[in-house]
């Protein structure tokens, strides 16, 4: 078992990353090893960018506790009281950062607002198009448990999905009204908990930098074919780590290309629309021809991009 940590610069470019044991506490791992990559790559300041399970209370007091040491850490909605109660409830303009559109090829719409608890701050997060789904979700899942507590209600007990919405009315389970317009609030909602001197938009935009990542990170395990991972060396793991790392640094130079043009796509547009780009070997006549798939969506963008020639519709070989 290993972790892995990605170093990306202010501009979320990618610089190292790291692998240690994942059988050590963070506050005896992650400290240290920030302060060894403050010292080797001369860096003044660190920002950690983590979700809250991955990083303790003692950890936290640690860092803000050490000059030019910051965090954004993803809180946990519905488990912590203070998100739930105060943070959430509290009322304030969200500031737009990405607009809601059409085009499904542009960013997912995102609004930011900044909260303070005591001198806690944390920024509020709100996808309206994830806020719908939530909503719909919500929706067919109540209406499937309405349907089967019709046909009686012992297997819904076990159901994880289902014991959010229902209540003990002895000796059976029924709806809970309550519950279901509780859960209205956390609709395309995320919060996050930060000591870092950067905007609300800035801050946002940085936490999905991490889900980037991790993204990237499953994405080359499963184009590269590497699953399922039986690794038993450090060689072999580092190896693996260090193929998902330079995916990683292809894709931040592609994005910025495409940023340069004024271009923005999701990651799996980009992906789905280069992998369906396949090339054919025809024999026509005795001679021998291939023959490619038409562009489509991003992929002219892209080509144009990285300064590649789009392939001919057919050539000889």
């Amino acid at each position: 078992m290993r972790h892995v940590d990605a170093v990306l610069d202010a501009q979320g470019r990618p610089v190292c990353c790291e692998l240690w044991p994942g059988n050590t506490t963070d506050v005896t791992t992650l400290i240290p090893i920030i302060e060894r990559l403050r010292a080797r790559l001369h860096i003044g300041s660190v920002c950690v960018v983590a979700d809250r399970g991955m990083i303790s209370a003692k950890t936290i007091a640690h860092i803000e506790n050490i000059e030019g040491m910051n965090y954004i850490l993803g809180a946990r909605l519905r488990k912590q009281n203070e998100v739930k109660i105060d943070v959430l409830s509290r009322g304030g303009r969200y500031r737009e950062v990405y607009p809601k559109g059409n085009d499904p090829k542009v960013p997912s719409p995102l609004k930011v607002k900044e909260v303070f608890v005591e001198n806690r701050r944390s920024i509020v997060c709100h996808n309206e198009d994830q806020a719908q789904k939530d909503a719909a979700d919500r929706k067919a899942i109540v209406a499937h448990l309405r349907d089967q507590l019709k046909r009686g209600d012992k297997s819904l007990a076990g159901n994880k999905g289902y014991r959010r919405y229902l209540k003990t009315d002895a000796p059976h389970f029924t709806i809970d009204e309550d519950k279901i317009g509780a859960e209205v609030r956390f609709d395309g909602k995320w919060v996050l908990r930060t000591n870092a001197d950067l905007s609300p938009q800035d801050t946002a935009l940085k936490y999905k930098q991490l889900w980037m990542v991790e993204q990237v990170f499953r994405t080359t395990k499963s184009v590269l074919e590497t699953r399922p991972i039986y690794h038993k060396c450090d060689e072999t793991i580092r190896g693996h780590v260090f193929c998902s790392f330079l995916a990683l640094v292809l894709k931040t130079e592609l994005y910025e290309r495409l940023e340069q043009k004024a271009r923005r796509y999701e990651w799996d547009d980009i992906r789905s629309d280069l992998e369906a780009l396949q090339q054919t070997e025809l024999e026509v006549k005795g001679q021998s021809w291939f023959v490619r798939t038409p562009l489509r969506g991003t992929c002219n963008e892209v080509f144009r991009a990285v300064g590649a020639a789009i392939p001919p519709t057919a050539r000889r070989p």
